[in-house]
């Protein structure tokens, strides 16, 4: 059985989910190392292709499931106030340290 990390969603306050550790974090890290210090930002679907070459393929077979993985750490990281977004068209960027 794999070990799992309790992650939140920004749409759904105080709601957590059980998801696989290896993965989140893995996608995290790529996550995070790709997107921008500051806004505009990046679209989803362009975080989603800069990630898949620092995805361990054992993790995500040919960027498999990469675009839902995505989106599960950006909820999480919006919640944990790590990133924010702008209004649409929706780019998602980091919130520098003590802003």
């Amino acid at each position: 059985m794999s070990e799992k990390v309790t992650i939140e969603n920004v749409g759904q306050p105080g709601k957590t989910y059980q998801v696989d550790a290896a993965r989140f974090n893995a996608m995290r890290t790529a996550f995070l190392n790709v997107l921008p210090a500051k806004a505009p930002g990046m679209v989803v679907a362009d975080i989603i292709a800069a990630v898949k070459p620092d995805l361990p393929p054992d993790l995500f077979p040919g960027g498999e499931t990469a675009g839902w993985w995505v989106k599960s750490v950006q909820l999480d990281q919006e919640a944990k106030k790590i990133i924010a977004r702008t209004p649409s068209p929706v780019r998602l960027y980091r919130i520098e340290s003590g802003s």
